[in-house]
């Protein structure tokens, strides 16, 4: 199971917004960090092994994610992080917000929801952020 990330859509004021982001775009696009995760080979392998993908952030839960195609350098020693543009939203599933990237195991990353499906659907995204703070999903 790949190693994935998480980052907060800063700025986003809305999923469709967030989408948007993505859209005429091209095939990929590039964010820019300051160091190489540590890890970018479990992320990103070059061996035909699956890859990561990284996880939006929307709210305080992870909504969608953009598969990671690769790692590059970028000027003055920082890294590229580069995402495809297609944007497939998940399950949401709480996750506080943070800085920066974060990793996230293979295990613990939410499915992606089903052609048709929508989040609501399954359970509003707060009622289920509370239940799991408690504990009870």
């Amino acid at each position: 199971m790949p190693l994935h990330l998480t980052k907060v859509a800063y700025g986003a004021q809305s999923m469709e917004e967030l989408h948007t982001w993505f859209q005429n775009r091209g095939e990929e696009a590039k964010l820019t960090t300051r160091y190489l995760p540590k890890r970018a080979a479990e992320i990103a392998p070059t061996n035909g092994e699956e890859r990561g993908s990284l996880y939006w952030v929307y709210k305080h839960q992870l909504v969608a994610r953009s598969e990671i195609l690769r790692f590059e350098d970028a000027e003055a020693g920082r890294t590229h992080i580069v995402i495809s543009t297609k944007l497939i939203d998940v399950y949401p599933l709480p996750k506080r917000a943070h800085q920066g990237w974060r990793y996230l195991a293979g295990e613990d990353a939410p499915r992606d929801l089903a052609d048709g499906e929508v989040a609501g659907d399954a359970m509003p995204g707060k009622l289920a952020g509370d239940l799991a703070r408690l504990g009870l999903v």
